[in-house]
């Protein structure tokens, strides 16, 4: 493998990894991206040109919207032919919903597109932002016999490269902020990087297809005991929603009641697609194992098997959008499109 003569466009979009403190206020603030290598002289040691771009106004991960990943799928697919690869700066918060909804967006990728952040800011003296930066950018430059080793959505953080569409943001604190509980890791950086070519994507061999529509109308209803009529009829309102993900207790489990059960039934007479997935950070939803399962599989509800709820809501957005929908969208779901479940 090498990074030899490969090219990265760097993408900024907001986020601690980018900010720096300010030296009278104490307080943090982006910084002009086109210092770079001012922070990270390092960066001139990696044998690969990378080229910067950022978002006209960076913006804090929680504010992300699905109007900034069509703007960051453009920025990809208007550069796509000239890098051969691409490093997305992104705040770790929502990170895992980005990455997962650009992975639906971009499809019959054969470039990596590796998600990064950080938890402290690049100018921090134990800041994590500079060792995630150097690992995206050798990882999304990697190549062996002259073709991209990773061919799809990453996501680096703290030694681990994940599939993007796998993760879940599981720690505020630690450097360690990422999981995939159910796939395991792409690449480990260690000594030297390790890759696992088995885990990887193997791309379809068919032109980049860009999907920039999606369905914002998406609601999520986590389950949890004592949970009231009065609240779930109101927020089952059918005429508010295009589409429902239910996260339901352990192996997609819900409570037997009467009026839960007519409640969720109506909105799958209603034409709208209900997605049932686990709470749990690991496992898969098996719809059926219990009594207490067995209503909604009867019902035709849905069953997200090990996807993550990033991926669910984001994977809803991107197929209620598409205008050439199979009749039978259960079966579409319940496929893997972009290796988001098993």
């Amino acid at each position: 493998m090498t990074t030899q003569t490969s090219s990265i466009l760097l993408i900024y979009t907001g986020g601690t990894i980018g900010m720096i403190k300010d030296s009278e206020t104490g307080s943090l603030k982006n910084f002009n991206f086109n210092d770079l290598l001012t922070y990270i002289p390092e960066l001139n040691l990696l044998d690969c040109r990378i080229d910067t771009q950022s978002f006209e106004a960076p913006i804090d991960s929680s504010n992300m919207e699905p109007v900034y990943w069509q703007q960051l799928v453009s920025i990809i697919e208007n550069q796509y032919d000239h890098f051969d690869g691409f490093v997305v700066l992104h705040g770790s918060d929502t990170m895992s919903y980005t990455a997962s909804a650009v992975s639906f967006m971009l499809e019959n990728l054969a470039k990596p597109v590796i998600f990064t952040g950080s938890q402290l800011p690049i100018g921090d003296l134990r800041t994590d932002a500079k060792e995630n930066l150097i690992t995206s950018i050798q990882l999304a430059a990697l190549k062996k016999d002259n073709s991209a080793v990773i061919k799809e959505v990453g996501l680096y953080f703290e030694y681990k490269l994940y599939r993007a569409n796998r993760t879940t943001k599981i720690n505020a604190e630690h450097f360690e902020a990422f999981t995939s509980l159910n796939y395991p890791a792409l690449a480990q950086s260690g000594v030297n990087l390790s890759v696992d070519y088995n885990a990887l994507l193997v791309p379809t061999g068919k032109p980049l297809l860009v999907h920039k529509a999606l369905e914002p109308k998406i609601l999520l209803l986590k389950m949890f005991p004592g949970i009231t009529q009065q609240m779930v009829t109101h927020l089952l309102d059918v005429k508010m929603f295009k589409g429902l993900v239910i996260e339901t207790y352990g192996t997609g489990n819900v409570t037997t009641k009467s009026w839960f059960i007519a409640a969720l039934k109506k909105v799958v007479d209603s034409g709208i697609p209900v997605v049932n997935v686990t709470q749990c950070s690991g496992g898969s939803v098996v719809m059926g194992h219990y009594q207490t399962s067995v209503a909604l599989k009867n019902m035709g509800i849905i069953s997200g098997k090990d996807i993550t709820t990033e991926a669910a809501l984001t994977k809803l957005m991107y197929l209620l959008a598409t205008d050439d929908l199979p009749l039978d969208f259960k079966t579409l779901f319940e496929t893997p499109l972009r290796g988001e479940m098993s």
